[in-house]
């Protein structure tokens, strides 16, 4: 009887130290100490170490505990690299979020449920021109006083559950909460990744600028992708008058950790385990690159986590047949994942299905047919739209299925992400990740692979077993199209709480743990080539300046900035093609011969072919081409001959980009 217990723990330890020894091979075989970005590591070493300095004073004078001394600071960091106003613009969403949210469900998921609802209405209210500044100020402010005692008593209850976590282990809490505040610092770098700069920025500037949304897919072929995370950002853009990204993603970081906190507590996770999974969160070197963005990605590990959650909940009333709350509030979390993208929908269906089997004996099935419509409602504005305007509801998707002329009658793949579903994909994604996504090795963390045996053994226990297949599931799903590191992200954040529950007590097994999170930290910066090239020390420098950053990685947006401004919003704007960007920011103004707007690109080959210029020059007349942003190193000889015939003058440099100014080329 007594050998037992003994078999059982050396079963656990051999499990444990089988997926570390595994990493360990990888990181030996693979020579990753040659992509491991040392004088970034290093960099993010000594903002821990001013961070922990900072907060020391109030832990020594105030008698404060290092988490929430921590937080203060991060807070303040936030304040100081984006400004104040992005800060208040994305307090008072989410106030009013949690006056919508709480609504439907009061409690932990009323905040990423009340967003997910005003995304949803917000939708289809898009071509409306009612989106200003002073109509967002007064909408939030009054429904927050209408429900101000909700919002209050949320506020509480989060907060009161996290601070009774920290008294409990203080400092795992505070380890935890350096280190989400480290991922953090990906919010304080300026709008820089290529997605977000050629489509994501459009929404969000053209309500700042005109108060509506009127997607041309002439313009931009993304203009009518699911758009729910573009909307919310461009609900802060608004209310605080310029971008606010930084802001938004923080909370949309602050969320995922608070949901994996509270999946890891419906699991059975002590207080220590519940910090756990915050920590093994904000260690992933995707955390800190979606921070710094405006992927899809970041709100899903918000959202799809969340409704996890809510099949673990307990009922609220044991003795009800019926929970029509959870119903409905599932409702919305699919539909804003569908609103979100495709492949986020198709994430949740296990989701979906675990939720379906496990409270078959509560589901009222009569408000199903309500479910449904208010599913749709949520997440069907930019498909119907999409439909109505083009032909095809997920254009430029499948359109060798539709056939909107819109785009090419074949299907939209990046053929650079097919490198086969063998058995050790989720090994190369670990270690040879830069042919998995557009970073550098280990960008993707060594979760799958170090905690390999603890992944079993959550498959095993009966608390985190439902959880963790599902996870699995949606892991495999995001593979099987293709191989693309940053489509796992959502489903590895549903993954970890999973994991930090099974996490078997062992000698060193809390060592081991740290250390994985410091290796996840290391190779950070690895996921993104800003952070990897020293985005963030430029940042701190020039800190409230953004100019300095942006002409050194885009500097196209520095003159877009210029050309917003009132004086100089007199006519088109073309970006050429040698600059290989296009400002989605410049709204319906804008123009690009990208493959982000087919028809455009095809007129570029067309007047390539004359080296006179002329074709060119008689481009940029008919077209009311007003100014033109290129980088005059890339110039081809039929552009330069054009601008000659064109008469155009060089308006402004920045960076290696330049912009000229076409004399009476106005629209009429």
């Amino acid at each position: 009887m007594s050998a037992s217990p003994r078999v059982s723990r050396l079963l656990l330890a051999t499990l444990l130290w089988l997926g570390m020894a595994l990493c360990v091979v990888g990181l030996v075989s693979n020579r990753m100490w040659e992509a491991l970005p040392f004088p970034r590591f290093f960099e993010h070493v000594l903002i821990a170490l001013c961070a922990l300095a900072a907060a020391w004073p109030l832990v020594r004078w105030r008698g404060w505990s290092w988490a929430p001394a921590l937080a203060l600071l991060w807070l303040a960091g936030l304040v100081a690299f984006t400004g104040p106003m992005p800060v208040l613009a994305v307090v008072l969403l989410a106030a009013t979020a949690v006056a919508v949210g709480s609504l439907l469900m009061p409690g932990p998921i009323a905040l990423p449920l009340g967003l997910a609802l005003i995304a949803g209405v917000l939708g289809w209210l898009l071509p409306l021109q009612i989106h200003y500044r002073a109509v967002y100020a007064v909408v939030c402010v009054a429904l927050i006083a209408w429900r101000r005692d909700e919002v209050i008593a949320t506020w509480h209850r989060v907060f009161g559950r996290f601070e009774e976590a920290e008294r409990t282990c203080p400092r795992t809490a505070a380890a935890a909460m350096l280190l989400l505040g480290l991922a953090s610092t990906g919010a304080w770098l300026p709008t820089m990744q290529y997605d977000d700069v050629v489509y994501h920025l459009g929404l969000p500037s053209q309500l700042q600028e005109t108060a509506r949304y009127l997607p041309d897919p002439v313009v931009q072929v993304w203009a009518l992708a699911p758009w729910a995370g573009d909307i919310l950002q461009g609900v802060t853009q608004v209310l605080a008058g310029g971008e606010a990204r930084g802001a938004l993603d923080t909370l949309w970081l602050a969320i995922a950790s608070g949901v994996a906190f509270a999946l890891a507590a419906a699991l059975g996770g002590d207080a220590r385990r519940r910090w756990w999974s915050v920590a093994l969160l904000a260690s992933l070197p995707l955390s800190m690159a979606l921070a710094g963005g405006m992927q899809t990605e970041l709100p899903a590990m918000a959202w799809l986590p969340a409704l996890a959650w809510l099949v673990l909940r307990p009922p609220v009333h044991p003795g009800t047949t019926a929970d029509w709350r959870g119903l409905l509030a599932g409702a919305v979390l699919f539909g804003v994942l569908c609103e979100l993208k495709v492949m986020h929908a198709v994430v949740a269906l296990p989701v979906l299905i675990w939720a379906t089997w496990r409270h078959r004996h509560r589901i009222p099935w009569r408000c199903l047919p309500i479910a449904l419509l208010l599913a749709v409602a949520v997440g069907g504005s930019s498909y119907i739209n999409a439909w109505w305007m083009t032909g095809n509801p997920v254009l430029p998707l499948m359109n060798g299925w539709f056939r909107s002329p819109f785009f090419a009658a074949s299907n939209f793949d990046d053929l650079r992400w097919h490198g086969g579903l063998d058995a050790d994909v989720l090994w190369d994604i670990s270690f040879d990740t830069e042919h998995y996504s557009e970073s550098f090795d280990g960008s993707f963390g060594f979760v799958l692979i170090a905690l390999l045996g603890v992944w079993l053994l959550a498959l095993r226990d009966l608390r985190t077993r439902g959880l963790a297949s599902v996870a699995s599931i949606a892991l495999l799903l995001p593979l099987l199209p293709m191989q693309y590191a940053r489509y796992l992200q959502p489903s590895l954040a549903l993954l970890l709480p999973a994991l930090v529950v099974a996490y078997p007590v062992v000698k060193r097994g809390t060592a081991a743990f740290w250390a994985l999170c410091v290796l996840n930290l290391a190779f950070a910066t690895n996921a993104s080539w800003m952070l990897h090239t020293g985005a963030l020390k430029l940042v701190v420098r020039n800190i409230g300046n953004s100019t300095p950053v942006l002409q050194h990685y885009i500097p196209e947006r520095v003159l877009a900035m210029r050309l917003r401004e009132p004086g100089n919003r007199d006519g088109i704007v073309l970006v050429l093609p040698g600059s290989n960007v296009a400002l989605a920011e410049l709204g319906a103004r804008g123009r690009n011969m990208l493959s982000y707007s087919p028809r455009w690109k095809s007129e570029a080959s067309r007047v390539e072919a004359d080296p006179s210029g002329k074709a060119w020059a008689t481009l940029l007349r008919d077209n009311h081409i007003r100014h033109v942003i290129l980088q005059p190193a890339l110039l081809s000889p039929a552009q330069r001959a054009g601008l000659a015939l064109s008469d155009a003058q060089l308006i402004q440099s920045a960076g290696d980009a330049q912009w000229w100014r076409i004399p009476d080329n106005a629209q009429p």
